[in-house]
């Protein structure tokens, strides 16, 4: 099954306080050209998301969009021990030297010393980005299998197209080979008197290069090779369209062949119905090579 080159892709995810949105989309290319936009903090994801794609896709310009937001919570508070080591022991000293003095001071609170500057800290709210890229890589599997059942369902139409364009040509080569077999008669008389014109005037001149010059004017006007090479090429261009892989260079290729196969019985039609009909060749080649430039 062929597959188009254009195709777009979304989802959205979630994984503790992180949500994301992906975006995955595709458009022509003679290559294979990645440009991911994503955070640069997890590591190692975009290689792995790279590797994926290559293994999945073999032509176009693909760009991957990935979103990613924090939930903002409240951080927690943790007790900073040595601040309250240090507090304990001055409070401690503090007391002995009142009763040392007769002095009698007030019981201290637990919640009096927490509140005192540097007991409570915010805790780390660091990330390990190992887990999320882990999630993250496994998700994108999925979406990448959409990606690839949307250019896989272009290209099913796209083969459709063609092969309803291929079936056009093949009967406008048929309808070549008629009128070139209509007109052998026509071209058979007007080779004699060609042939008559140039022995009235060949006087003198080689014989041998009088037989040349003969042939070149039959070749000039057999168009059998080109209707044979453009029957072959649909059925080639079939075959392409029935495999299983990536055949858009093929393609494109072979649509060079077939317009220069149009071009050439166009030249040598010297019959106004034979040049309509290269014509429409010409027309409908043009229209399946742009449908062409779509494939993967």
């Amino acid at each position: 099954m062929i597959r188009s080159m254009t195709g777009f892709a979304s989802g959205k995810g979630a994984f503790g306080p992180h949500s994301w949105t992906w975006e995955l989309r595709s458009v022509n290319g003679k290559g294979l050209d990645m440009r991911l936009r994503m955070p640069e903090w997890l590591t190692g994801l975009e290689a792995a998301l790279r590797g994926q794609m290559s293994k999945a896709l073999s032509r176009g310009n693909v760009t991957l969009s990935l979103r990613l937001s924090r939930e903002e919570t409240a951080p927690d508070l943790v007790l900073n021990e040595t601040a309250m080591v240090a507090a304990l022991t001055a409070l401690a000293r503090t007391q002995e030297l009142a009763e040392a003095k007769g002095v009698a001071l007030a019981p201290s609170a637990a919640a009096d010393l927490i509140a005192l500057k540097g007991m409570l800290e915010a805790g780390s709210d660091v990330d390990d980005p190992a887990p999320l890229v882990e999630q993250l890589t496994h998700e994108f599997a999925e979406l990448l299998a959409a990606f690839v059942e949307m250019r896989e369902s272009e290209g099913q139409a796209l083969s459709e197209i063609l092969d309803g364009q291929l079936k056009q040509v093949a009967e406008l080569t048929e309808q070549a080979a008629v009128l070139a077999e209509q007109r052998k008669d026509k071209t058979a008389d007007a080779l004699r008197d060609t042939l008559a014109r140039v022995l009235d005037n060949a006087q003198g001149a080689d014989p041998d290069r009088v037989a040349q010059e003969l042939a070149l004017i039959a070749v000039k006007s057999d168009i059998t090779e080109e209707i044979d090479r453009l029957k072959a090429h649909v059925v080639a261009a079939r075959d392409l369209l029935s495999q299983d892989a990536a055949v858009g260079r093929k393609l494109d290729f072979l649509m060079q062949e077939f317009n220069r196969e149009a071009n050439t019985l166009c030249s040598k039609a010297q019959s106004a119905d034979l040049t309509s009909v290269g014509l429409e060749l010409k027309a409908v080649i043009d229209q399946m090579r742009e449908q062409v430039q779509n494939i993967e």
